[in-house]
């Protein structure tokens, strides 16, 4: 069975498949795939009637999501896990992510062993537009010291604005090395610049959407996104200049003000990080959804 190359050509098809059923992990979108094409040679096939995503890098290939079809298939599995063995020399390297609680039970009565990757962040559109209450405080005076504080001008992001976008990733990059020197973390700011670098690339054709924030003519501050389903809204970037108090969390309040049509906005997962853990939960969330991983029994 033969593989093909992940392209933009790609993606009404792959989509359809997306679609089959409602999710609520952000990465059940064809923008959040294409994106790490930088990082990963990424290939699909359909087997048995189900679309199998294969990422692959140095250490060897995965399925990047659960084979996905109008139905679960066993037989797609079986295979998968089959092509992803020829491509890797160690086969402990070959397991199936971000499969979704409701479908544990079929992936554990076919034996495998799952366990649990990471959590996205789900919070309620209105709160972050209005951060009303006691809950929101320190939110709601960062976003009102920015609006005293500062003489600004408010956009909407555009594939144009990739150069000043990168810039500004690199200066917040910069800053956030020399606060935190963990490697890991450091690591995934490097991988997401070259996200960034692609989603930035293609931004109108994988259907984002965002806003950016200018000080004295030059960009402070951006944020982007896209939907997920009908009542969700992901917000895959929010980068601001450090150095500009309030503008954080201005900017997420005013873009979710904008995104009016959603009830919810999934802030993606923490990365394991406890430092942007501790970010996500300060805005409530009123839902965790989980991610699992699935491994074959040694």
């Amino acid at each position: 069975m033969k593989l093909k190359s992940l392209t933009l050509k790609d993606q009404d098809k792959i989509a359809r498949y997306l679609k089959y059923f409602r999710h609520e992990l952000a990465v059940y979108s064809f923008a959040d795939i294409f994106i790490w094409k930088n990082l990963f040679d990424i290939s699909w096939a359909v087997i048995d009637g189900n679309l199998c995503v294969f990422f692959k890098d140095g250490f060897g290939t995965f399925l990047y999501l659960p084979p996905m079809g109008k139905c679960f298939s066993a037989q797609a599995v079986t295979l998968a896990y089959g092509l992803a063995d020829k491509m890797n020399a160690n086969p402990e390297v070959a397991r199936i992510e971000n499969i979704e609680e409701k479908d544990l039970g079929f992936f554990r009565n076919l034996g495998l062993r799952c366990r649990l990757k990471s959590r996205d962040y789900v919070v309620l559109r209105a709160d972050m537009a209005q951060l009303r209450g006691a809950g929101f405080k320190s939110q709601r005076w960062a976003r009102n010291y920015f609006l005293r504080n500062y003489n600004f001008s408010l956009a909407s992001l555009r594939p144009a604005d990739k150069p000043e976008c990168l810039k500004l990733y690199r200066l917040w990059m910069s800053s956030r090395r020399t606060a935190n020197p963990d490697r890991i973390y450091q690591g995934l700011m490097g991988d997401s610049l070259r996200a960034l670098d692609a989603a930035l690339a293609h931004y109108s054709r994988l259907g984002f959407k965002g806003i950016c924030v200018r000080i004295d003519g030059r960009m402070r501050g951006f944020t982007f996104g896209y939907e997920l389903n009908a009542d969700t809204f992901c917000i895959l970037y929010e980068i601001t200049d450090l150095s500009v108090k309030g503008l954080a969390q201005y900017i997420f309040s005013e873009n979710c003000r904008g995104l009016g049509r959603y009830k919810y906005i999934n802030v993606m997962d923490d990365s394991g990080l406890d430092n942007l853990k501790k970010v996500k939960l300060a805005y409530r969330p009123v839902k965790l959804v989980s991610a699992y991983i699935a491994r074959r029994n040694e």
